[in-house]
């Protein structure tokens, strides 16, 4: 019995110093950390539709958290140089912490959303302020496991200015 506990000790060795020695395995995507003080999110709005409405771009308004991988995948996409170039003649956005989904959600309510179910939420507005995506903003909460191309393609539809 022991002869065969040694053998198999033996065996294994090699697998446990390959999975061991192993690299981390790869994130399919970036990811950043854009959310901040939750106390800063109405100020924040107002900022953005003031911006938008000088400059005739719209607004993405994306309410998630730090600890949510799905808003830090969309965050990390929107911070790549790519998407940087076509977000910038296109949009202003605003990053409003919700929290455990227990913050700024009047913020949501007053464009129309029925508070906050998944993270992130990503609402997209026209200049003035009307929201023009209240049926799929909800739908970002698998930000994640969009792809790259996928996420490009929405918001690169809206025209340049």
């Amino acid at each position: 019995m022991r002869q065969v506990a040694l053998t198999l000790a033996a065996m294994l060795a090699p697998v446990t110093a390959v999975a061991r020695d192993a690299p981390p395995v790869a994130v399919a995507h970036p990811e950043a950390k854009p959310f901040g003080d939750p106390t800063k999110g109405p100020g924040d709005v107002a900022a953005v539709l003031a911006r938008a409405k000088a400059d005739g771009h719209r607004v993405i308004l994306v309410f998630g958290a730090n600890w949510c991988h799905d808003s830090r995948a969309l965050a990390g996409w929107f911070a790549t140089p790519r998407f940087r170039a076509m977000l910038a003649p296109r949009y202003v956005i605003a990053w409003i912490d919700v929290g455990q989904k227990d913050r700024n959600l009047d913020l949501a309510r007053r464009f129309g959303l029925d508070g906050i179910k998944g993270t992130p939420t990503v609402l997209v507005l026209d200049s003035a302020g009307k929201p023009l995506n209240l049926a799929d903003a909800p739908t970002w909460h698998n930000a994640s496991t969009r792809s790259e191309t996928a996420i490009y393609d929405y918001f690169a539809a809206a025209p340049a200015r």
